[in-house]
């Protein structure tokens, strides 16, 4: 290569502002280290390491994952989690799954280097006025390579059990939750007593497991997940949807518990909800905008989790560390509990009752969305 033709490049490169690991094709062709784009590519390029920092569950805001591949046949069996499935073949069909918001980061992938339905939809996708769109061309072949996670849908489980496969569904929630109804031929292993139970995990580490929770807020398969890698199983999926998403599909399970009376409140006020030891929203909302001080609100959740966003006023005390804090928590007042679905702070709940029953424990069984500010909204569980 010339001196005339590398000057034009590092000129071209100098002008350009990137994001780390978004790459205009422009600049791939001068450096043969990243990839070489092909003819019909989209302009804009993503590697490894800016997916990775896209992929979280709960999904990220502003994100939105796009799977270009055929559903059955590629995307159900093993996909990056909380991507969506809009085949490219079915795009002008489902293009009502993109976001309202035209600024939303859209990252599309497919099959590899040699698989053209991922830029075929980007191209689409900017004719319709979307105007942060980059293609991860390595895709799925590179995401399994580098460790990436793999998730699963709803269709390949019930191909599973349909077939009577060789595989392990994992419910990673609470018992008293999923008491109420697991997807069929499910084991419980609850993620904070997952040291307790790893008997119950097949002998070959290369069975399959497939692990689920509460649905796109709920962290607990993905950490259980994480901890069976560690252990040294090599097949380790989640289905992030969830139970949630099942019931919808397929129909609520039948219970395999139940669940004693509701118990006494520890005041007047907070009036007891359907499940034991919880208390309503209306009466809970009430409490709280009156009189805070009567009661302490504990956050269960993760610290990552409580970072992003909390009820104004409540305290960060994760699941995980409850038992070796047990100690810290007052009996003169009210303690409630909560999460994001419930499951969390109900097992707050039967873990305090369980070492300090002493503790006015109390937790909130509804699916509650924070919006950052302290601000938050919640809906009772039916």
């Amino acid at each position: 290569m010339n001196a005339k033709r590398l000057g034009f490049l590092a000129a071209v490169a100098a002008s350009l502002v990137l994001l780390p690991g978004v790459y205009p094709a422009s600049v791939q062709a001068a450096d043969a280290s990243v990839i070489q784009p092909k003819e019909g590519w989209y302009k804009v390029l993503a590697d490894f390491d800016f997916v990775r920092q896209n992929v979280d569950i709960p999904p990220k805001k502003g994100v939105m994952l796009i799977d270009s591949r055929p559903a059955a046949r590629q995307f159900d069996p093993g996909h990056i989690p909380g991507a969506i499935n809009i085949p490219d073949t079915q795009f002008d069909k489902q293009v009502d799954k993109l976001p309202a918001d035209k600024s939303t980061q859209l990252i599309f992938y497919c099959g590899g280097l040699d698989c053209m339905l991922s830029h075929n939809s980007a191209f689409k996708a900017e004719k319709l006025g979307y105007t942060r769109i980059t293609v991860y061309a390595a895709g799925m072949p590179e995401w399994k390579e580098k460790g990436g996670p793999v998730s699963v849908s709803a269709a390949h489980i019930k191909k599973l059990i349909d077939e009577k496969a060789t595989y392990a569904l994992i419910d990673a929630r609470p018992k008293r939750v999923s008491d109420k109804g697991m997807i069929p031929t499910s084991i419980n292993i609850s993620d904070t007593d997952f040291d307790k139970q790893i008997d119950k995990l097949p002998a070959d580490k290369a069975t399959p497991l497939i692990y689920y929770c509460g649905g796109l807020d709920c962290l607990l398969s993905d950490k259980s997940a994480e901890k069976a890698r560690k252990l040294g199983y090599t097949n380790v999926l989640t289905y992030p949807e969830g139970y949630p998403e099942w019931e919808k599909i397929h129909g609520a399970a039948p219970a395999t518990a139940t669940s004693g009376a509701p118990s006494q409140p520890a005041t007047a006020a907070l009036v007891p909800g359907k499940e034991k030891g919880s208390v309503t929203v209306e009466s809970f909302e009430k409490v709280w905008k009156e009189a805070p001080a009567s009661i302490m609100l504990v956050d269960v959740r993760d610290p990552k989790e409580f970072a992003v966003g909390t009820i104004k006023g409540a305290v960060s005390l994760p699941i995980n560390d409850l038992e070796k804090k047990v100690g810290t928590l007052p009996t003169d007042k009210p303690v409630v509990f909560i999460c994001g679905t419930g499951a969390r702070s109900g097992e707050a709940y039967d873990t305090v009752k369980l070492l300090r029953a002493e503790v006015q424990a109390y937790f909130i069984d509804a699916d509650i969305k924070f919006t950052g500010d302290g601000g938050y909204s919640m809906a009772q569980k039916k």
